[in-house]
């Protein structure tokens, strides 16, 4: 089987998480992929939330956010997205990567190792963006 061909990993991870409309995204965004935290921070168009908080029925316009990262980061992620976001409970919902491109799988790993370490020279190239 070839480079490109699906494959099993269990240790990527995407986390869903929203974020006001009326907030920095960027900034919250760029923070989280800086930190190594995140490999990537999809930051989707807005959506309309309607939940129950505090007995009140709350409807709110909030960006959908797709961060992509490797469990092993995860407890460092949930601790800078929860002291960083606006809200005092924000969405961290963790959800495990059942497979994918190889190439992509290992770029997450690689771009969320710890800092110390330059993991992505180990990976032949990055994957293209087209």
């Amino acid at each position: 089987m070839g480079e490109r061909n699906p494959v099993s990993n269990a240790h990527v991870v995407v986390v869903l998480m929203t974020f006001p409309i009326d907030g920095d995204v960027t900034s919250f965004s760029t923070l989280l992929v800086e930190s190594g935290c995140a490999a990537c921070v999809n930051v989707g168009s807005p959506v309309e939330s309607v939940f129950r908080w505090e007995g009140q029925l709350e409807r709110v316009t909030e960006y959908q956010l797709l961060i992509k990262s490797h469990h092993g980061r995860l407890k460092d992620l949930q601790r800078l997205a929860v002291e960083r976001h606006p809200y005092d409970t924000p969405e961290f919902l963790i959800l495990p990567v059942s497979g994918g491109d190889r190439r992509y799988l290992d770029w997450i790993r690689a771009m969320t190792q710890p800092r110390s370490s330059n993991a992505w020279s180990d990976v032949a190239d990055e994957p293209s963006r087209r």
